[in-house]
């Protein structure tokens, strides 16, 4: 269910390859919105990504919609593409009588190909016709942002601030090309999260940073950041609730509501990694603080050696232990312990004597948990990621065809 006040539809307009898929997303609010945004790390952003930014800067993030396409990523297009970008949020503002700086923009698809904008504005109208009439059918919305992905990633939640019931609802998409490093302002990922909580803008940015570090930034399918990933949260305020402010009481329950909701989806988007047959949760404990736990975690999440014995069942501590000592943290082997779920496959330096049995009829399971203990500290860190099959292979050699 919908937070109030707002509409969520998806249509085809023909810029994704893959016949009768929907492609173009409306994310629209019926009262402006506290907006708060992050995006990608990379150097070489894409034109929605600048444009988004730019607009967040310039309304000091307010925003009634986010139009979102598949199928181009509007990437390495020079300044035409900026262009396609503003005209994409001029066309959508001119349908609701807002401006054009109310409205954000994200793309995902192939980099280097330009917007089909007659196909476009004619999506852009389908969607304003159905927002008008309020109708409202978020799971098409859904459905639009996907690429490769083979499944929608929604999320909701309820949480009562005071005595008003705030509702949250989150989109994304994410299947390969996918290794968030959101920032603020500071195949892709793409989030958007709804609510009608009413939340200081100070406050909306500070929860969903923080939420982001401690789950979408946490998550990868092959370690590749992309160009194109936004992450974008909009509070309109009809809950009706006292605006919550930083440091206070309701601020941790809307902060709590919103890192679970990314948390779900980061879960979500890793399990759907392309080609993957399993989500895989590493977890690094008791490592001499937080920054070299997230190093240990990362290092071994992204091991393409680490993913592949993971596909082929296989209990290779080995990869793992080879993984955390290139990640630059100085840690004892001697002292580390390794388990694969329940069962603990090194310690003392060396292998346990453990059942290889045992071991694949654990890493037959679609999730598996991966814990690597450092016994030198107290820092800790959790990393979703997925196992790299043949089929990632496949998807990604031919993706542009």
């Amino acid at each position: 269910m919908l937070p109030k006040g707002f509409i969520v539809n998806g249509v085809r307009c023909g810029i994704y390859k893959k016949a009768k898929k929907e492609d173009l997303a409306l994310f629209y609010s019926n009262v402006s919105c506290a907006a708060a945004g992050l995006f990608t790390s990379n150097v070489v952003k894409a034109a929605p990504v600048i444009v988004s930014e730019r607009h967040l800067k310039k309304t000091r993030g307010e925003a009634r919609a986010v139009i979102a396409n598949a199928g181009c990523a509007n990437c390495c297009t020079g300044k035409r593409g900026e262009k396609d970008a503003l005209f994409e949020c001029r066309l959508t503002a001119e349908e609701f009588s807002i401006r054009p700086e109310e409205v954000l923009v994200a793309s995902t698809g192939v980099i280097g190909s330009f917007m089909q904008m007659d196909k476009l504005a004619k999506g852009i109208d389908l969607l304003s016709i159905r927002t008008l009439e309020n109708r409202s059918d978020p799971a098409s919305g859904a459905r639009a942002i996907m690429t490769t992905d083979t499944v929608p990633k929604v999320s909701s939640k309820k949480v009562f601030i005071g005595t008003k019931t705030v509702t949250l609802w989150a989109a994304a998409k994410g299947s390969g090309m996918m290794h968030p490093k959101l920032k603020k302002p500071h195949a892709t990922m793409l989030a958007f999260i709804l609510t009608d909580a009413a939340v200081e803008k100070a406050a909306l940015d500070r929860l969903l940073l923080k939420a982001a570090d401690n789950t979408l930034n946490k998550t990868t399918v092959d370690g590749d950041t992309s160009t194109n990933d936004a992450l974008i949260m909009l509070a309109n305020g009809l809950a009706n609730n006292p605006p919550i402010a930083e440091n206070t009481k309701h601020f941790y329950i809307l902060a709590k509501a919103v890192n679970e909701i990314c948390a779900d989806l980061a879960r979500k988007l890793a399990r759907d990694g392309e080609g993957a047959t399993k989500l895989i949760e590493v977890n690094v404990i008791n490592a001499p603080d937080q920054r070299a736990a997230e190093k240990v975690a990362e290092t071994v999440a992204t091991s393409n050696l680490f993913k592949t014995a993971m596909f082929g069942n296989d209990a290779n501590w080995g990869r793992i232990m080879a993984a955390a000592g290139r990640s630059g943290v100085h840690f004892n082997p001697e002292k580390t312990e390794v388990s694969i779920g329940r069962l603990t496959v090194f310690r003392n330096g060396m292998p346990t004597d453990y059942s290889e049995a045992k071991a694949k009829r654990i890493l037959r399971q679609k999730e598996v948990t991966v814990l690597i203990n450092l016994n030198r500290g107290k820092g800790s860190s959790r990393y979703y990621t997925c196992d790299l099959s043949c089929d990632y292979v496949k998807i990604n050699a031919s993706y542009r065809s």
